[in-house]
């Protein structure tokens, strides 16, 4: 499996849980304390910061030391590997029915002959 893929796959586990979407809907807004964060959570802090090592690593948070304060914000590009990855999917797809659907008049067209 490449790097790519285990990324991906990291990246729709991690946009899996509706804990972690509100996590990284707050941070869109802005970077935020882990406390910050976490308080609009009805969970213990070990449990809120399980979703953040899972959100840092499919590569969709960062976050860094500020003396004894945490600081949480969004990776740059973090959703660049799931958007990708969709719009491939939407492609194909979409060739597919274009496809189908020139099929289809090609066999009405036929019928009205």
């Amino acid at each position: 499996m490449s790097k790519y893929y285990l990324n991906l796959d990291l990246c729709f586990s991690a946009l899996g849980d509706p804990t972690r979407r509100m996590i990284l809907q707050r941070l869109a807004w802005g970077e935020a304390t882990v406390s910050e964060l976490a308080q609009h959570h009805d969970m213990a802090l070990p449990s809120f910061m399980e979703h953040l090592k899972k959100l840092e690593a499919a590569n969709l948070v960062k976050s860094k030391k500020e003396g004894r304060t945490r600081i949480c914000e969004l990776a740059p590009d973090a959703f660049t590997p799931a958007k990708d990855w969709l719009s491939e999917q939407s492609a194909i797809w979409e060739g597919r029915l274009d496809r189908s659907d020139d099929y289809i008049k090609n066999l009405m067209q036929e019928r009205s002959k």
